[in-house]
C-alpha cells in the first residue's frame, strides 16, 4: 500500500490556523460594537442592523479593496503591523464618500506559509484600523497557500459594510456651482503608486540606505516612510455631516489616479472641479518619489495623491464651520479651490 499523506505533510497547518485565530480572538474583540452578535470561529459573522428602522429609506453601502504592492515594503522592513490599517482605510474612506457611517468589516489573508505570531501582527493592525474607523470586524479567512506563495509572502483584502439613510446621502446630484473644495491632508503615500515608488526610490538601493535615517523625511528612514499608515478620515468627516447637516454635497476618496482621477467621481457632468495649485503641502515622501521618477506635474497628479487624502465640496457658506469642525478634529485642511460650470472634470490653476 502507498503511504498515506497528511495535510499536514502536504505543507497546510490546521494546527497554527487554530493557534492563529486564537492569537487573534483578544484583538477582534476590542472591535466590537453593541450590534454584533456571537464571536469569531462561526461560518458567517452576526450584526444586527435594528437601527435600520429608525430611518426612512436605509442604504447598504459596500467597498472591498486591498493593500498592493505596498505590503512589499512591510516584508522589507519586517514590520507588519500597519498595513492593516492601509486595508480598512482603503474600504472605509471609500464608503464615507457616500455619507455612510462603516459598520462591520471582514478580511481575507492569503499567506505561503502560516504563522500565529505574524497573523497577530497582521490581525492587529486591521483591528486598529477598524478602531479608527468604528466600524467592527466580524470574520475574516486566513488561507495558506503552500506551493503558491512564497513561505514569508502574503496578500490581503477587505470587505467593509455601511449603512446611511438616503435622505442624508452625499454626491454629485448635491453639488452647486461655487462649491468650495476643502482638501484633508495626506499622512505621505497612502496606498498607492507603490509599484512605482518602489521602482524609483527602493529597486537597486542597498538594505543600510533604505534604513538609513532621511533629514527630508523629519529623521525617518525611507522604508518607515514608505510605510507610514493611510490616514482614516470617517470619525472627523462624520462628525461634520452630522453637525452641520446639509453643508458638505460631495466627497472624493483620493487612490489610484490621484487627484484627477477621483475628484472628476464627485462631480455632476455639468460642473468642473477648479483645483488651485500651491495651496496645500505635499509630504516630503511624495515630493521624494515624483522627483526620482521625474515626473511633470500633469502626471504626479493623476499618480499620487499629492498630499491631499480627501476632498469635499462644500456649501460656500458654510466653509469656515466645516473648517472649523474637521480642524478641532485633528485634520490639517486646506481650501484648494472651487466648483465651477463645466463638463465634469477637474481643472488647475496656480494659486
Amino acid at each position: 500500500m502507498a503511504e498515506s499523506v497528511t495535510y499536514e505533510q502536504a505543507g497546510v497547518s490546521t494546527a497554527e490556523g487554530a493557534r492563529a485565530v486564537g492569537a487573534i480572538k483578544g484583538i477582534v474583540n476590542t472591535t466590537y460594537r453593541p450590534e454584533v452578535i456571537g464571536d469569531i470561529g462561526g461560518f458567517g459573522g452576526l450584526f444586527s442592523i435594528k437601527a435600520a428602522k429608525e430611518m426612512e429609506d436605509p442604504i447598504l453601502v459596500s467597498g472591498t479593496d486591498g493593500v498592493g504592492t505596498k505590503l512589499k515594503v512591510a516584508q522589507m522592513l519586517g514590520k507588519h503591523d500597519t498595513v492593516g490599517i492601509d486595508l480598512v482605510a482603503m474600504c472605509a474612506n471609500d464608503i464615507l464618500a457616500t455619507g455612510a457611517e462603516p459598520l462591520f468589516f471582514l478580511d481575507y489573508v492569503a499567506v505561503g506559509k502560516l504563522s500565529a505570531e505574524a497573523m497577530a501582527d497582521i490581525v492587529g493592525g486591521i483591528a486598529r484600523g477598524c478602531q479608527q474607523a468604528g466600524c467592527a470586524l466580524i470574520g475574516g479567512e486566513m488561507a495558506e497557500h503552500p506551493g503558491v506563495m512564497d513561505p514569508d509572502d502574503y496578500d490581503l483584502s477587505g470587505f467593509c459594510v455601511g449603512l446611511v439613510d438616503r435622505a442624508h446621502m452625499i454626491g454629485p446630484d448635491r453639488v452647486r456651482e461655487g462649491d468650495v473644495l476643502l482638501g484633508l491632508a495626506s499622512s505621505g503615500l497612502h496606498s498607492n503608486g507603490y509599484s512605482l515608488a518602489r521602482k524609483v526610490l527602493v529597486e537597486g538601493v542597498e538594505a543600510s540606505a533604505l534604513r538609513a535615517p532621511a533629514d527630508d523625511l523629519g529623521g525617518a528612514s525611507l522604508l518607515e516612510a514608505l510605510l507610514t499608515p493611510t490616514r482614516i478620515y470617517v470619525k472627523p468627516v462624520l462628525g461634520v455631516l452630522r453637525s452641520l447637516p446639509g453643508a458638505v454635497h460631495s466627497l472624493a476618496h483620493i487612490t489610484g489616479g490621484g487627484i484627477t482621477e477621483n475628484v472628476d467621481r464627485a462631480l455632476p457632468k455639468t460642473m468642473d472641479a477648479v483645483v488651485q495649485l500651491g495651496t496645500w503641502e505635499v509630504p516630503p515622501i511624495v515630493a521624494r518619489a515624483c522627483a526620482a521618477a521625474t515626473l511633470d506635474q500633469t502626471e504626479a497628479l493623476k499618480t499620487f495623491n499629492m498630499g491631499i487624502g480627501m476632498v469635499l465640496m462644500v456649501d460656500a457658506a458654510d466653509e469656515y464651520d466645516v473648517k472649523a469642525a474637521l480642524e478641532a478634529a485633528g485634520e490639517t485642511v486646506c481650501t484648494i479651490g472651487r466648483v465651477a460650470a463645466g463638463s465634469g472634470q477637474v481643472r488647475y490653476e496656480h494659486a
